[in-house]
């Protein structure tokens, strides 16, 4: 069995990353303090620091947890316990989860001290698709990495631009265009 996390303990750290989340979209990274976290989270500075090491670790853990809540959406798991990743069905899903968090991505995207957070992106993004890209028929004679890059690169440019945009197309329609680009691009299976 797991070890149990005290309440409290999630109740602070999500205080945190909420005031933390707050400040981004106020102001650059770079001008936040951890004073003024702690502030807004109604905590005092050596809480903040117990649990983070100082603000670019508090940045790290909160790009890390919210990519991987949006990893979280893509993939479901059977009774059993085996679990398989929804493609076509987990595009809406995963835009949905962006429009959802649309103020805290606009932030991330869109802070000038935050590059890290469309790297980290990019680099999930990578990952799942060189699992899915399909190298057959019209792919087959290009470099499955060349391919890969091209469309996490495609498919995070797009993400931003809709999101920095402030959504002007519905998530549906986004999801139903992407995936209608893959497909006629023969990229996924």
């Amino acid at each position: 069995m797991g070890i149990k996390i005290d309440r409290r303990i999630l109740k602070t750290k999500e205080a945190i990353f909420q005031s933390f989340a707050s400040l981004i979209s106020e102001k650059d990274f770079e001008d936040i303090t951890i004073n003024e976290i702690a502030d807004r989270a109604n905590v005092n500075r050596g809480t903040v620091y117990f649990h983070y090491r100082d603000k670019y670790d508090l940045l790290n853990k909160c790009i890390e947890e919210n990519l991987n809540k949006m990893i979280s959406v893509t993939t479901i798991t059977h009774a059993n316990g085996e679990t398989f990743d929804l493609i076509q069905s987990s595009f809406l899903p995963v835009i949905s989860y962006f429009e959802e968090n649309h103020r805290l991505y606009a932030s991330m995207l869109s802070n000038k001290g935050i590059p890290a957070f469309r790297d980290r992106m990019l680099e999930i993004v990578t990952s799942h698709i060189k699992l899915h890209i399909n190298m057959d028929g019209d792919n087959k004679n290009y470099s499955k990495e060349l391919t890969t890059q091209f469309m996490a690169s495609a498919f995070v440019g797009v993400i931003e631009w809709w999101i920095l945009n402030n959504m002007p197309q519905s998530p549906n329609d986004v999801a139903d265009q992407l995936w209608g680009l893959l497909k006629r691009n023969q990229v996924i299976n």
